[in-house]
């Protein structure tokens, strides 16, 4: 029987996005406070997932081995280092996170039968890879604090009780909302990047963050005059309003979640936009 593990390490270093070739105001527009010398720090916590068929002593692998692979070609080298000088790929590409993340891959699977690297950089940022030549995947988490109310306009309130409890009471209540927002994209062979971090980021606030913080979900956001806040319609409203500003940063938009409380979260991908003409035939296409 087939079996993923998973296993943690950890490691410190710093790293400077800057390229040699580009003039300082280049750099400095590029990559922001990242291309400040003599360059920056973090806690990195890496993950590595692994597949393979349950041996007789009901493991994969034995995590000891796995352990010493990992610190033998990864956490040993890279801990309390400078990542651009430490290894030849950080010096042809740029240490992102999301270049890390590939350059783990290729270090680890001669090793061990990978199937996802996984790399924080900090909570709210972190990066995934799962052997996919260099597409990768890059998440950016973020929050913003909402009332909101579940009720069918449609229906009575006792009705609305019966399907939303205490969450149909007239008032509404709030949450903090955590969001992470997953893109995904070639990685660039000079700069490492799948897209431009800071744009990312001012997308997510522009579109999301600012609209949407310390809102009355139902009465403030005009989509949700006529359609249920949700989590999961939540989500789908927030995929649909960032689809088009992500793809303008050259990435792709590939996974909305919406952490409602730690109990309760929904998750939705971004598939192909519907057609117009589909939506004309089929208007709740529009939502969807």
């Amino acid at each position: 029987m087939e079996c993923v593990i998973n296993r943690r390490a950890q490691f410190s270093a710093s790293h400077r996005y800057w390229l040699p070739e580009w003039s300082e105001a280049e750099n400095q527009a590029k990559f922001g406070p990242c291309s400040r010398a003599p360059g920056h720090g973090h806690n990195y916590v890496l993950y590595v997932s692994m597949l393979g068929e349950l041996d007789e002593y009901g493991m994969v692998l034995n995590l000891s081995d796995v352990k010493q692979v990992i610190k033998r070609e990864v956490t040993s080298q890279l801990d309390f280092s400078y990542l651009n000088d430490v290894w030849p790929e950080f010096q042809a590409t740029l240490p992102t996170t999301e270049h890390m993340a590939w350059v783990l891959w290729q270090r680890l699977s001669p090793h061990l039968p990978i199937t996802q690297i996984q790399l924080f950089e900090h909570p709210e940022l972190w990066a995934d890879y799962t052997g996919n030549d260099m597409e990768a995947y890059l998440t950016i988490s973020t929050h913003f604090s909402a009332a909101h109310r579940l009720a069918l306009p449609t229906l009575s309130y006792d009705e609305n009780v019966e399907i939303y409890g205490k969450c149909a009471r007239p008032h509404g209540h709030g949450h903090n909302y955590h969001l992470e927002v997953t893109v995904k994209g070639e990685i660039e062979p000079r700069t490492g990047m799948i897209a431009d971090l800071a744009e990312l980021q001012k997308a997510i606030d522009e579109h999301v963050v600012e609209p949407f913080d310390h809102t009355f979900l139902n009465k403030d956001i005009p989509y949700f005059e006529k359609v249920v806040p949700t989590a999961e319609n939540i989500a789908v409203h927030i995929r649909d309003l960032l689809r088009e500003p992500i793809a303008q940063t050259g990435a792709q938009l590939h996974k909305v979640k919406l952490i409602e409380s730690p109990n309760n979260s929904a998750e939705v991908y971004c598939t192909a936009a519907p057609t117009a003409e589909a939506v004309a035939t089929r208007p709740e296409l529009a939502a969807v």
